[in-house]
């Protein structure tokens, strides 16, 4: 059992950034690819950003291309989300996942999740 837990979220004006760092309890989590998901109110979770377990590999989604950073350190068990020039749409509850696999298969299907950090973005 992994447990993985997110902080960095908050409140940030238009514009501006953020990093959200997320911690998983086991040095298992080195041999998994991770993501970051978000949920905005009314609407589905949708996949932000993932690495391989190595972390040569990264996915962004369209809306998150340009503007973000996914980021692991393997020796901490912790990955990160840097997340620039923020903009109101970007507010959701951002989550930490950690898939069984080391590549970026499935992505839509974690095995993992965090509890979730509130990011809010005031414009």
């Amino acid at each position: 059992q992994v447990q993985l837990v997110e902080s960095g979220g908050g409140l940030v004006q238009a514009g501006g950034s953020l990093r959200l760092s997320c911690a998983a309890s086991s040095r298992t989590v080195s041999a998994y690819a991770m993501g970051w998901f978000r949920q905005a109110p009314g609407k589905e979770r949708e996949v932000v950003a993932a690495i391989t377990a190595t972390g040569e590999g990264t996915y962004y989604a369209h809306f998150a291309k340009g503007r973000s950073t996914i980021s692991r350190d393997n020796a901490k068990n912790t990955m990160f989300l840097q997340m620039n020039a923020l903009k109101p749409e970007d507010a959701a509850v951002y989550y930490c996942a950690a898939y069984l696999s080391a590549t970026l298969y499935a992505i839509d299907a974690p095995q993992y999740w965090g509890q979730g950090t509130q990011v809010t973005v005031s414009s």
